[in-house]
């Protein structure tokens, strides 16, 4: 029996979470269709999410490592560190495009009826998080074949997960609401992305920034929500021989919480008015 829906001055703002939540099969669906979009008519398929970080680390391994003589964290192997980066540096930069891009890519939907648009940033969330589970577990043949395993440190990996998709959502719906008023902003977003792999600890460790603590640009370096993370992460997955300065993750975790709900009420204000700019 079809579920009587009444419309009235009010209802979406006051209604809105509970329309969330009964939605919920929406969020399935085009989360699944994303995914099938991705991969249709591809040759390989889902292979690429093994492709692309096995050829990214094989490269910056060669160019930095052998060419430019970077080094790693003593007793971790230089490749695995690399590998650890761009896992989860791949898996905030695609869900961040993908949000962004979110309330174009599904504009037939915004301008014929009504539901939550928050469902539409949240199932890139899921697109994301499928490629990540696929390159994590290259990162673990990896590790057996290079025989480091992780220790115990990775029990605190679904913390450093969260704290990626969440980074992800809040800076990317702020850029799913310019996105449509501003169509340059599309031209923007894989500069931010290509921008921010080289200002993040994937190719080189945060122990080299550490000796040159007193510089100015020192602070600037650890403002960058993503360093923390990364260099988390990486020590969840490679121990305690990886660098990571708990310290810096307080100020991470305060402006991600504060840039969340700031991007959440942004786009609720905003996404009654995407159906006159698209």
């Amino acid at each position: 029996m079809a579920e009587e829906v009444i419309i009235e001055a009010g209802h979406a703002a006051k209604n809105y979470w509970r329309d969330l939540w009964k939605n919920r099969e929406l969020l399935w669906i085009l989360s699944r269709r994303d995914l099938l979009v991705r991969y249709k008519q591809t040759l390989i398929g889902a292979s690429w999410a093994v492709i692309r970080p096995l050829a990214t680390m094989t490269v910056m391994v060669f160019v930095f490592s052998k060419v430019a003589k970077f080094k790693g964290d003593e007793g971790v192997p230089y490749s695995l560190m690399v590998l650890a980066g761009i896992t989860i540096w791949t898996l905030f930069s695609t869900t961040f495009t993908q949000i962004s891009h979110s309330i174009l890519l599904n504009s037939n939907l915004v301008t014929k009826t009504y539901f939550p648009r928050l469902i539409m940033p949240l199932s890139s969330v899921v697109v994301g998080f499928v490629d990540f589970l696929i390159s994590i577990g290259l990162f673990l043949v990896m590790a057996v074949w290079q025989n480091h395993l992780p220790g115990w440190q990775i029990i605190l990996l679904p913390f450093f997960l969260a704290l990626t998709l969440m980074a992800s959502l809040a800076f990317g719906l702020i850029f799913s609401v310019m996105n449509v008023r501003f169509r340059d902003i599309a031209q923007l977003i894989p500069f931010l992305v290509q921008i921010g792999f080289y200002a993040c600890p994937i190719a080189y460790t945060s122990s080299l920034v550490e000796e040159s603590q007193g510089a100015w640009w020192y602070n600037l370096y650890y403002l960058n929500p993503m360093v923390s993370i990364i260099d988390g992460f990486k020590w969840c997955l490679l121990g305690d021989g990886s660098f990571f300065k708990v310290s810096s993750l307080y100020p991470t975790i305060g402006l991600i919480v504060v840039a969340l709900y700031f991007s959440i009420y942004y786009f609720r204000k905003e996404e009654n008015s995407f159906v006159d700019y698209i």
